[in-house]
């Protein structure tokens, strides 16, 4: 019979995914809290700009459909 290689086990599988997983995170390099702050103001500002857009350009539309259909 030809040399086999015995499977880890279930067990011995998650613990090896729980070790890399800790080791991984400790590579990451987490913002400061300033780039936290600067960056949800951007998204924030992001946000606000394209409501206001989708907002104006809704009511123009609705304006034009109401005046097509003679409403």
């Amino acid at each position: 019979m030809a040399d086999t290689e015995k499977k880890p086990g279930f067990f011995a599988r998650i613990s090896r995914s729980i070790r890399d997983m800790r080791g991984e995170m400790k590579k990451v390099v987490w913002p400061s809290r300033k780039q936290i702050l600067n960056n949800t103001l951007v998204v924030l500002a992001a946000v606000a700009i394209s409501a206001i857009f989708i907002g104006g350009l809704d009511s123009l539309l609705g304006l034009v459909v109401r005046f097509v259909l003679g409403r």
